[in-house]
């Protein structure tokens, strides 16, 4: 019998507890040494002694456990103890329990002597002393006191009430609950002391260790967008805005059992898992994580050789607790009402191409956990994906993110401050791109700030050299305190971590974590310790499977990989005589992978850059964007390429949705230096890549997230949309007045702009009285040709604000409306304007947006209420994804007999009536020789016999 067990027995539900000894009550009624437990009873780090019967949260100071000799920490069950033993009653408070401590005959005046647990193996001592810190924590942020390590404090739960028939969290009192019910509760509360211990520590500037904050005081929501697709696709797809990471979860866009965070590294993709968890832990209002059961967040770069998704939980969220196992977790979660799996950084999994059948890659085909919703954050998709997988993505900090993480974080409510960390970016435009990345600005902010010596920088090499130089000197400065180790390692030599760099990033597999003991080893143990104390390198337990315990090392974020990696790249070409020859030396390391590796190398070494510029001519072309941010990161000033940016701006620009988004940000980069030295841009095509104006920040959004933010010195504007598929419930981009109207107001040089395609949905018309007189005098030529195939053109009167139009095509064109009223109503006017001119229609397609027919059968109605009169020029009608009864149908084909030049009419992917009345059926239909056609599924077609009213199979 389980030490909890006896405990639970000797609960007395009628108050007090069997067995009490008077004296004891009397001598300890102002210290009772009860425990109150409000995280898991798995160790004894959870359990701390109480100084007042009245407090319900413990505060327990390192007075209470001696850090040298560990004492405490006994490793038998304190209930299996003979001889002199002490008993503990359960008392239940609130939805915690409470375990009341009778201390034994020969410690009755030692009330302060820490309690004995479980086993607790070696890699525990540390944890105890957080964990023994943490209850203190928690003790005092209930009071309202500061946070103990450092940053703003998280709210906690309120005080429990006791008495002996207070429910548990399980709503049972703690007597009656089954041994699966326990091991629920311990389960669950385990999880929840892990996941705190993660998220009171967000460390946003690697080299100050004693400045932890708690997720929810730093946290701030970058952009969020969804695909939002019926089935997994790998291309770029369409992306939708999400107001805030809370939706990921309850959107009805994005519901399925397999989502996927995507985002670049630094991006954010760790802070938000530690802000769900925080979200659950403290079941935050509003928040969907709220009313989840069980979340299970697991870091994947942690999960090397463990093929068990259970074996993992059991390692690193339950501190292997003999009390629950493996196939108690597996229970626990299959049973419970709701559970969510967060599964933190596929990009870093060590097995993800190993060919072992595992648990994670049975998770992502739908082999496991099929009806438990899975999470995965990740830089790029994995090989092998269900269908049902929704993809969500990051896009990073803009204005107002950034804005607001400097008054959360920084300055609070400082304004001056923040103006001068604003105006620090603005005066480092080469920063612009870097400081997209979550990451790198929280970095920069702090800095910034901090540092009033800080500098203009001409290049991203510069900036990283003054970073790592802030690294260095902060851990001199804390050198020098009293009583703190001493750090005396030339911050320029670091030749060995270099090649450690290289090899690992220029491999085919990126690998950029290292086993700690030969790590330690290569670079030698002073070097690694200066390292890590520095923040460059960082340290993380793993336990693989089969194996014991053991520490990988990691860099801070793969950018300082990238840096070292970079010295050693240098080191080689410099080399007398050095023969590697290049396509070699960057086989494995792409440009759009790496490409601050080749950024950095041509900063750092202006000899050895020619030869990589010269490779990437080669590789990459000539005029290849990035090939000129290289030349930048060589020249050391902006200055030097100047003239090679207005040979580019002098010609179209080109920024295509099938671009990398390296080559994106190089071109969006390379826009915003001609921006600020006044060079203009004459002509820019975006191909398939605009997803929007964002009114608020005066900047145009692509598809991929990236962001256009200094458009001022563009002369033409190109846009040109998809072709948009009648497949799946395709939509239309929606260009709003008020869009439309602030990037003429930002581009003050532009001259006219066109768009091009029906993927685009332009205002009706744009009011005459919101049209500034600054904008009428520019007289900006605003063109829109929703098909390109037939030449109608339309084109904006600035002096009403309505579209004029101009037909340039003679021949058949096809015609397609849309669900969107925008698209109705335009394609209802293109109609009529094609009628009129008498151009031909050889198709008109209607995707989800028929609705019926009018009662005289001489109109189309649409969803929007629009109407479509009989129409002379149309060849052929199709209705795709709209169900029709038998009455509609039977006015469809009254309708076709009016239109006296339809030869096919067409059903596609709907249902129709299974036969019909020959009778009911115009007969002038079959004297002109009509079609009538039915496509359910794409790979069956029937044929309406117009004499019997059945449909024949084709």
């Amino acid at each position: 019998m389980s030490w909890l067990q006896r405990a639970a027995r000797r609960y007395n539900p009628f108050g007090g507890t069997s067995g009490r000894s008077s004296s004891h009550s009397s001598q300890h009624s102002h210290q009772s040494d009860i425990l109150h437990i409000q995280r898991p009873l798995h160790r004894a780090d959870e359990i701390a002694p109480s100084t007042s019967r009245d407090e319900s949260m413990i505060e327990v100071t390192d007075d209470h456990y001696d850090a040298s000799t560990d004492e405490g920490m006994s490793a038998t069950d304190p209930m299996e103890q003979t001889g002199n033993e002490e008993r503990m009653d359960s008392v239940c408070t609130g939805d915690d329990w409470v375990l009341q401590r009778h201390p034994r005959p020969n410690e009755l005046s030692q009330d302060t002597q820490p309690i004995p647990g479980p086993s607790t193996s070696s890699h525990s001592v540390e944890h105890l002393r957080q964990s023994q810190r943490l209850i203190g924590y928690q003790a005092r942020a209930s009071s309202g006191s500061p946070n103990p390590v450092g940053g703003a404090a998280c709210s906690q739960s309120t005080e429990p009430t006791e008495g002996p028939h207070t429910m548990t969290s399980l709503g049972k009192p703690l007597h009656r609950l089954t041994e699966k019910q326990k091991k629920k509760l311990f389960f669950i509360e385990a999880l929840k002391t892990r996941y705190k211990v993660d998220y009171d520590k967000v460390q946003p500037i690697p080299y100050i260790k004693d400045r932890l904050y708690c997720v929810d005081k730093v946290y701030v929501e970058g952009g969020f967008e969804f695909m939002p697709t019926e089935q997994v696709t790998r291309g770029s797809g369409s992306w939708e805005r999400l107001e805030s990471y809370k939706p990921v979860f309850s959107d009805q866009r994005i519901q399925s059992v397999r989502r996927i965070i995507e985002g670049d590294p630094g991006y954010g993709k760790t802070t938000l898992t530690l802000q769900f968890a925080y979200d659950w832990c403290n079941r935050v209002e509003g928040s969907p994580m709220r009313d989840v059961e069980v979340l299970i967040l697991l870091r994947m770069r942690q999960l090397s050789g463990i093929r068990s998704i259970y074996r993992a939980i059991e390692v690193y969220l339950l501190g292997s607790d003999p009390r629950v196992k493996e196939a108690d977790i597996a229970a626990i979660i299959g049973e419970s009402k709701s559970a969510i799996v967060i599964l933190d950084g596929y990009d870093e999994y060590p097995d993800q191409h190993s060919r072992r059948v595992t648990d994670i890659r049975r998770i992502l085909k739908l082999d496991l956990f099929a009806n438990t919703p899975v999470i995965l954050t990740t830089r790029y998709l994995p090989g092998y994906l269900a269908p049902v997988t929704k993809r969500v993505r990051l896009t990073g900090f803009d204005e107002i993110a950034r804005d607001e993480y400097i008054r959360k974080a920084v300055v609070g409510e400082d304004e001056i401050a923040l103006s001068s960390i604003k105006a620090r970016l603005k005066e480092n435009p080469v920063l612009e791109d870097l400081c997209q990345v979550p990451l790198v600005f929280v970095m920069f902010a702090h800095i910034a700030h901090e540092n009033k010596d800080f500098q203009n920088f001409k290049s991203v090499t510069e900036f990283f050299q003054y970073m790592i130089r802030c690294f260095h000197e902060h851990l001199k400065i804390k050198s020098k305190e009293l009583n703190t180790v001493r750090y005396s390692i030339d911050e320029n030599e670091h030749a060995a971590l270099d090649k450690l760099a290289f090899l690992a990033i220029s491999q085919e597999n990126q690998q950029i974590t290292w086993r700690r003991t030969g790590m330690r080893k290569q670079l030698g143990r002073d070097f690694y310790e200066t390292y890590l104390a520095s923040g460059i390198l960082v340290e993380e337990e793993v336990v693989p499977e089969r194996s014991s315990r053991g520490v990988e090392v990691r860099f801070y974020h793969k950018l300082f990989c990238e840096w070292y990696a970079a010295h050693h790249i240098v080191y080689i070409l410099s080399q007398p005589g050095q023969s590697v020859p290049l396509n070699e030396l960057f086989r494995h390391m792409k440009p759009e992978d790496v490409q601050y590796v080749y950024r950095f190398a041509c900063g750092l070494n202006r000899d050895v850059s020619s030869s990589i510029l010269q490779y990437l001519e080669k590789s990459q072309g000539r005029s290849n964007r990035f090939t000129l941010l290289c030349l930048l990161e060589q020249s050391g000033d902006v200055k030097g390429i100047l003239g090679n940016v207005r040979d580019m701006c002098s010609q179209t620009v080109n920024i295509k949705e099938g671009d990398n988004r390296m080559l994106q940000r190089s071109t969006i980069q390379l826009l915003d230096i001609a921006a600020g030295h006044g060079i203009l841009v004459s002509s820019l095509h975006l191909d398939q890549c605009f997803s929007k104006f964002d009114v608020t920040n005066a900047c145009i959004v692509l598809r991929s997230g990236l962001r256009l933010t200094n458009p001022k010195t563009l002369k033409v504007l190109r846009v040109s949309g998809r072709t948009r598929e009648t497949a799946g419930d395709s939509k239309g981009i929606e260009v709003t007045r008020e869009e439309l109207l602030g990037l003429f107001r930002t581009c003050g040089a532009l001259t006219e702009i066109r768009f091009e395609g029906r993927e685009f949905l332009l205002p009706h018309s744009v009011s005459a009285e919101l049209i500034p007189p600054t904008l009428k005098t520019r007289n900006i030529i605003v063109s829109y040709e929703r098909y390109r195939e037939h030449g109608v053109v339309h084109q904006l009167n600035w002096d009403n604000g309505q579209w004029q139009h101009q037909i340039t095509a003679d021949g058949p064109v096809k015609v397609y409306i849309f669900q969107e009223e925008l698209d109705q109503q335009w394609g209802k006017k293109e109609l009529a304007v094609l009628s009129t001119a008498g151009v031909s229609i050889s198709e008109l397609i209607l995707v989800r947006s028929f609705s019926n027919i009018t009662d005289d059968t001489q109109s189309i109605i649409l969803t929007s209420g629009c109407t479509i009169p009989v129409l002379h020029t149309v060849q052929e009608l199709w209705i795709l994804y709209t169900d029709v009864d038998l009455e509609k149908f039977l006015r469809i084909l009254t309708y076709t007999k009016e239109c006296t030049e339809i030869t096919k009419l067409g059903f596609q992917y709907c249902k129709v009536p299974d036969e019909v009345d020959a009778e009911k059926i115009p007969h002038l239909l079959e004297q002109r020789g009509v079609k009538v056609y039915w496509f359910p599924k794409p790979a069956e077609r029937y044929l309406l016999d117009l004499d019997t009213g059945i449909w024949e199979k084709r």
